[in-house]
């Protein structure tokens, strides 16, 4: 409500009042004069009730709930599309089967460490091993070259399985490079698959400086001539 509302309720209650008072016969009891101030306060009581109830009657403006981000779950993992359920379950029997393959050195039979080898010479080194795991080595299993020169070595394949505990020679055959200078192979165990195991054992030779000729010996020796003396005679006297 205005503050122009206002002075109009007042000018009407002003009026109003006089008008009763106006009305009166003589022979009526005189009706007091209300008091200007009292109806202006009443007039403002008025207006200040009906602001009252205008502000109980309007909808108020109820802030809106805060909305809560739900708990984020963590994703589950999801099996890949074609692939075994046992997939971890056989990464682990693997793990566990080649745990139990073990090869040690035991001896060198042949070619000792810093054997003198000429440029080229052809040799076979022989170590001797154990089989020192658990499991037998199977059929297949590669005595192969992991590092060093391999001075054209070729890998050993198992050709028949080899029990926990025996022991046996292994030989590759060598050719020493033409470089000089000291020479190391390294060869170790691994099953069919390519996985190393056990001991790394190798041969050290040490090339000289001088070149291996090559000698027929498919030809039959040449005869070497020899010189005979013709004996002389001696003259007689007689």
């Amino acid at each position: 409500m205005t503050k122009k509302r206002l002075t109009h309720i007042i000018g009407v209650l002003l009026i109003s009042t006089l008008a009763l008072t106006a009305c009166g016969g003589s022979d009526a009891e005189p009706t007091p004069m209300m008091d200007p101030n009292l109806i202006q306060t009443q007039a403002v009581e008025t207006f200040s009730a009906a602001l009252t109830q205008t502000a109980l009657a309007a909808p108020s403006n109820t802030p809106l709930p805060t909305l809560t981000p739900a708990p984020t779950f963590p994703v589950l993992p999801t099996n890949t599309v074609g692939a075994p359920l046992n997939t971890l379950a056989t990464a682990t029997s693997n793990a566990t089967t080649a745990s139990c393959y073990g090869m040690a050195f035991v001896s060198d039979v042949t070619i000792p460490d810093n054997t003198q080898m000429t440029p080229g010479q052809t040799f076979t080194k022989t170590w001797k091993v154990k089989n020192s795991g658990t499991c037998a080595w199977d059929a297949g299993f590669k005595f192969a070259f992991t590092g060093g020169n391999a001075m054209n070595g070729t890998a050993y394949t198992l050709p028949s399985a080899v029990a926990a505990g025996a022991v046996l020679d292994i030989s590759i055959t060598m050719t020493a490079p033409a470089t000089a200078g000291k020479v190391q192979s390294n060869w170790r165990m691994s099953t069919a698959g390519g996985q190393f195991f056990g001991n790394e054992v190798y041969v050290i030779i040490v090339v000289g400086g001088a070149t291996v000729t090559a000698t027929n010996t498919s030809a039959p020796p040449t005869a070497t001539p020899t010189s005979t003396s013709t004996p002389t005679a001696t003259p007689t006297t007689q």
